[in-house]
């Protein structure tokens, strides 16, 4: 991305899956590769040791909080920050602006459509209400939703939508897919 005009996008604020951290290797490889201020951030449960995430109003206040943090410190709002993540973190960010937050856009890695063999409980109903363009980005193998699957409902979100899939990944694509993600990611921002 170097070199490319981002003016409209101040920065990246990613965040992680449910059993994982912010230094995840395709977080971390989207910091180090991005030409923008990146943050990455771990949810309070995380940072206290704590195995299992908290519910959803108080994972979905923190990406809020932590979004005007982070806008604050560049000296914009979060409506010119992409937000997004891994699996639950990308979950949660898709949340915090159907209900309301702000934002240029959503990055999302590996979104869990649905628990893996339960595809009959979905994780869709906020899908109507998010109107920013969104970036899908997982594997084509992952047990949280296939590519049919996605196909079926992402018809229900307002704003641009743009999917980018990983052959042969699953949930947790192997870090030879990073680059391609980065590339994916790069891509989406110079178009907002």
């Amino acid at each position: 991305m170097a070199g490319q005009d981002t003016s409209r996008v101040a920065g990246l604020l990613l965040t992680h899956g449910a059993g994982g951290g912010a230094d995840q290797h395709t977080l971390v490889a989207l910091e180090d590769s991005i030409d923008l201020p990146v943050r990455r951030f771990e949810f309070t449960y995380r940072r206290e040791g704590r195995r299992f995430p908290d519910r959803a109003p108080k994972l979905i206040s923190q990406v809020r909080a932590e979004a005007e943090a982070f806008a604050a410190e560049l000296g914009a709002t979060t409506a010119q920050l992409v937000l997004g993540g891994r699996s639950m973190g990308g979950r949660m960010c898709s949340m915090a602006v159907a209900e309301g937050l702000p934002a240029a856009g959503l990055v999302l890695l590996s979104y869990p459509l649905h628990p893996p063999g339960k595809p009959d409980k979905l994780r869709v109903d906020h899908f109507g209400s998010i109107d920013v363009p969104v970036l899908f980005v997982g594997g084509d193998r992952d047990p949280f939703g296939t590519p049919e699957e996605f196909a079926a409902h992402l018809g229900a979100i307002a704003g641009d939508v743009t999917v980018h899939w990983l052959e042969r990944q699953n949930h947790t694509p192997k870090p030879k897919a990073d680059a391609e993600t980065v590339a994916a990611v790069a891509k989406f921002i110079v178009a907002l």
